[in-house]
């Protein structure tokens, strides 16, 4: 009986120290985790860098405001003629615009000097008719990173929508 006794509480203390050593475990993991998040998000940075440096980085975004008399379907974006995106919305995406989201269309480099960006919006406009919108901007670009905002937006004199290009 006192060899059962001593069995079981060796056995109770041992698997206290066993859960000990996992929890400790699990929380040099979850530090992991924290420095591999770390240290993916500063490689994203780097790369971002890298790849799209200061001097010739153009970003294209798109923005809506209401969508009273327009519902979005697909946009294409070019710079310089060629075509950099090409884009189909679905319906929560849509939605999230009309909210107040903002979405990266497109990010790439540009030599410095003068450069155009068309986009050509579909979509379907007043009385349920497809319609399509475009605009196209001139810039010149210089050693600043250069962003252009295309923001759809009723116009209530018109009663039609119309796309605002702006750069920042």
């Amino acid at each position: 009986m006192k060899f059962i006794y001593v069995a079981l509480v060796m056995v109770l203390t041992l698997s206290g120290v066993q859960a000990q050593q996992r929890q400790s475990i699990n929380q040099e993991i979850q530090a992991l985790k924290r420095q591999v998040i770390a240290l993916n998000r500063d490689l994203y940075i780097l790369e971002e860098d890298l790849l799209f440096p200061t001097n010739t980085q153009v970003a294209v975004y798109l923005s809506m405001d209401i969508g009273k008399f327009f519902e979005l379907d697909a946009i294409e974006l070019k710079v310089d003629g060629q075509t950099v995106t090409h884009y189909l919305y679905t319906e929560k995406q849509i939605a999230s615009l009309k909210k107040g989201g903002v979405q990266r269309l497109y990010l790439g480099n540009v030599s410095q000097g003068d450069h155009q960006v068309t986009a050509i919006i579909r979509g379907i406009g007043p009385n349920q008719r497809e319609y399509k919108l475009g605009a196209s901007d001139t810039f010149t670009k210089d050693k600043k990173a250069l962003s252009v905002e295309l923001t759809i937006r009723d116009s209530l004199e018109k009663e039609q929508p119309i796309v605002e290009m702006v750069r920042h």
